[in-house]
């Protein structure tokens, strides 16, 4: 049985100015956000932001790997096309 699970890596830098992605760079998805990374508040905003911008529910994300740094490892439990919006 296969999935169409799609898994990319991120780089996180929180307290930001503002929540944004701001572009790929050596197969990582590079992401500002406003959250410090203080109880998961950084995590949460990732996941609010990558729901809104792929369209997905934010129950369909999870974070494989990272939960404590700022190289995570994202899944989508949906099928999404990660270079349809940059």
């Amino acid at each position: 049985m296969s999935n169409n699970y799609t898994t990319i890596n991120i780089r996180v830098s929180p307290r930001g100015s503002k929540n944004e992605i701001t572009g790929w760079k050596d197969n990582t998805l590079l992401i500002k956000t406003t959250s410090p990374p203080v109880d998961g508040a950084a995590n949460e905003s990732i996941i609010k932001l990558l729901s809104k911008h792929y369209n997905v529910k934010k129950s369909d994300i999870i974070i494989v790997s990272g939960e404590k740094s700022r190289n995570k490892k994202i899944q989508f439990l949906c099928p999404i096309s990660i270079y349809e919006k940059e």
